[in-house]
């Protein structure tokens, strides 16, 4: 009767750390890098502009005065996930598109600035339809609610 409880007991605590084990490269995994290959340059980057579109957000819901940060001209040269996509004329024209509305948006008199904040959002949202569909979700919880 011991040996069967002994084995028994051996079993379940083999079953237990054989349960337990982890698969170690996929443990480092977090809501800022839901990408197990790690995140490019770019992705980065473009999440960073997504978590300022969002404080401009904040601000013109607020009636706060807009900030514009101008921080994101690396997104010609940020390394890609996919290279060759970043490298097109199409994608450059897209980058360039965004820039200018970020200039835009620095100059902007207050009546403008909602319209031009929109027309922000939608130069994201135009590429992201173009090259690399998947951040569409995210990118509609920039426009402005009316």
């Amino acid at each position: 009767m011991k040996l069967s409880i002994t084995l028994f007991t051996c079993f379940l605590m083999f079953l237990v750390f054989a349960c337990s084990d982890v698969d170690e490269s996929k443990s480092d995994l977090t809501p800022t890098q839901p990408n197990p290959n790690g995140d490019s340059e770019l992705a980065l980057l473009m999440r960073e502009m997504f978590d300022d579109g969002m404080r401009m957000k904040q601000q013109l819901e607020s009636g706060d005065k807009l900030e514009v940060l101008a921080k994101f001209e690396k997104i010609h040269t940020a390394t890609a996930t996919e290279p060759e996509k970043a490298a097109s004329k199409k994608f450059k024209m897209y980058a360039d598109a965004y820039l200018n509305m970020i200039e835009q948006l620095k100059v902007s008199s207050p009546e403008d600035t909602e319209v031009l904040y929109q027309g922000l959002v939608k130069s994201c949202m135009n590429c992201h339809q173009a090259l690399c569909p998947g951040p569409m979700v995210r990118i509609k919880k920039l426009y402005l609610k009316k």
